[in-house]
């Protein structure tokens, strides 16, 4: 019973451990390019972020300041949400 315990509670840790490496993350910037149509999105520090197929512009235009929530799937950023700072 005791080896159970400790397996469980072994597997729950390392499970839990893999949901925070997930966690989505946030960048400020202001845009350099946007396109709604190629779904694309560049800061002006460079950030190249593809937009999620979720998404809807806030009406975002270039020099806007706006706060990005991102993700990454393989090796690309992709944008859940584009809020535009004020």
């Amino acid at each position: 019973m005791r080896k159970l315990i400790v397996t469980a509670a072994t597997a729950a840790f390392l499970a839990s451990g893999g949901a925070a490496f997930a966690a989505v993350k946030h960048t400020t910037g202001t845009v350099k390019s946007f396109d709604g149509t190629a779904m694309s999105l560049v800061l002006d520090n460079g950030s190249t972020f593809t937009l999620s197929k979720a998404f809807k512009d806030p009406g975002i235009k270039p020099g806007e300041k706006v706060r990005v929530s991102w993700d990454v799937s393989g090796k690309n950023k992709i944008a859940e949400a584009v809020k535009i700072m004020k």
